[in-house]
């Protein structure tokens, strides 16, 4: 009988490797669900103890035959690793001894022990567990020396209150959960969560600020996100012109720059609502004002034209609620409301079907919907606010968010107004008041920001001027007004304003 042949190199390719198909390891790639696996042959069936079957391994080329291989040459690839394989078992003990050594001065990339592992993980010295584990609390303490930066409105101010909320305002997602995009299918805003729907009315009804009953409630990521929601749905897609958008100056800031940002065909920015000639418009009324703080409504109207009111700050801490607003499209937000602007939730009310449809769709194809850890965190939220104002509270020690946040505002305008006498160069909007359906009482109006203007004839850029003394504002030129107003934010930590209070008194 003819002694069996060598397999050639290039039948050992028969698997697309280098290496015989019975012997070749294919790792199973991270994210396949195969943890790990290996296989052989291109199976895992040899994994469970059966033998190789056929012509299928250098195994089963002589296993029947009972005679040995003929000797032949070695080939230069197969010499050329056991050379390499010698080399590096004669190496490994020097190099394993110089690990050794080395080991306690340095820390290494790679396999850990346990005890390292456990030092690396454990807390720096002079930190706690909980400390070291901690989530950002967003802007660095301030010094007497620091810039103090209220050119942005960050509520930071009301962490103080949330602190002693307890539990109230906490909430625990189990890795399970909300893990759909879908949230309620039968709902125009489907990917709104039912619970954060129940809580945003509850509130209005609570406070009355705003109408509930035959709207749509829309969730968003943010207000800003639900106001460039309005923008794409109250613009006709075959216009021959985009339509123009408007707002009474001072104006928020953001207006231009966000209906801008894209160069859309369907809107544009069109400035001043005072200064407009047409019918077709969009009118933003942002009432309270940002930045002047004024209760606001539309100056324009035409049967062309539509409004969006944007009521961020038509809250008790800030004004009187006066009435229960009913517009057509109302936006608010959790980040002035009740100072989660981390969160980024903010809501719509909308009274026409097809608006809030197409409002859903532009965020359904701008981010496929809203966080549900999210929004759930700001019913939490929002449900904490309502109980401090349930009747079936009782004699139990409430926490009521507008009254902690009337007090601070009604202290800060006291120490702003105060600041100002003090100095001599600026000055401030009159005070206004109104009687507050829910408060039940004449309470005055306490903006979230400050209409400052500098009144020293040398100074045509207040905040530059401020700027020069550690102090950044927004100037009135970003909002369609005079540079020498400035909006300072009333919302920022005590440490902060202080210092800010104590700068401004000081400047003559």
């Amino acid at each position: 009988m003819a002694p069996p042949r060598r397999r050639t190199a290039a039948e050992f390719q028969g698997n697309g490797g280098l290496m015989p198909p019975s012997v070749q390891v294919f790792a199973s790639p991270c994210g396949s669900g195969g943890g790990g696996a290996v296989t052989t042959n291109g199976s895992d069936k040899s994994l469970r103890g059966k033998k190789p079957r056929g012509d299928t391994s250098v195994h089963s080329a002589t296993k029947d035959t009972g005679r040995r291989r003929p000797a032949g040459r070695m080939p230069l690839w197969l010499v050329g690793i056991f050379v390499s394989l010698a080399f590096n078992v004669a190496a490994l003990p020097l190099l394993l001894q110089q690990y050794i050594v080395n080991q306690p001065h340095h820390h290494h990339h790679g396999v850990i022990s346990p005890d390292q592992q456990q030092h690396a993980c454990a807390p720096q010295p002079g930190t706690s567990g909980a400390t070291a584990r901690a989530p950002s609390t967003g802007k660095p303490a301030v010094t007497s020396d620091s810039v103090i930066n209220l050119d942005h409105g960050d509520p930071t101010m009301f962490e103080a209150f949330w602190r002693e909320t307890g539990d109230a305002a906490e909430l625990v997602i189990p890795g399970w959960q909300t893990m759909s995009y879908f949230s309620d299918i039968s709902n125009v805003c489907w990917f709104m969560e039912p619970l954060f729907d129940q809580q945003v009315r509850r509130l209005h009804r609570t406070v009355g600020n705003a109408a509930v009953d035959g709207y749509h409630v829309l969730v968003g990521t943010g207000s800003t996100q639900l106001f460039m929601a309005a923008l794409y749905a109250l613009s006709p897609a075959d216009a021959d012109q985009p339509m123009s958008v408007v707002s009474t100056a001072p104006y928020y800031s953001s207006y231009p720059a966000v209906t801008d940002f894209l160069r859309s065909s369907l809107f544009r920015w069109a400035g001043d609502a005072n200064s407009f000639v047409g019918d077709a418009y969009i009118e933003l009324v942002c009432s309270p004002n940002n930045p002047g703080g004024a209760i606001r409504d539309a100056v324009l109207s035409s049967g062309a034209g539509k409004a969006v009111h944007d009521l961020a700050y038509y809250w008790p801490q800030y004004t009187p609620i006066t009435r229960r607003a009913d517009h057509d499209i109302m936006l608010f937000t959790v980040s002035k409301s009740t100072g989660h602007a981390g969160t980024r939730i903010g809501w719509a009310l909308v009274k026409d079907r097809e608006v809030a449809r197409r409002m859903t769709k532009f965020v359904e194809l701008n981010t496929i919907g809203v966080s549900k850890d999210s929004q759930l965190r700001a019913a939490k939220v929002l449900r904490a606010v309502s109980d401090g104002y349930a009747a079936a509270a009782g004699g139990a020690t409430r926490h009521r968010l507008f009254d902690f946040g009337r007090r601070k505002m009604v202290e800060r305008w006291r120490m702003l107004r105060q600041a100002a006498a003090a100095s001599g160069i600026f000055s401030l909007p009159e005070e206004t008041s109104g009687r507050c359906n829910f408060a039940n009482e004449t309470a005055a109006n306490n903006p979230a920001f400050a209409w400052l203007r500098c009144d020293r004839e040398d100074v045509e850029d207040c905040a530059g001027f401020l700027r020069g003394h550690k102090i950044l504002t927004r100037s009135g030129n970003q909002f369609g007004a005079d540079p020498r107003y400035v909006r300072v934010s009333m919302l920022d930590r005590d440490d902060a304003y202080d210092i800010f209070i104590s700068r401004l008194a000081s400047l003559k």
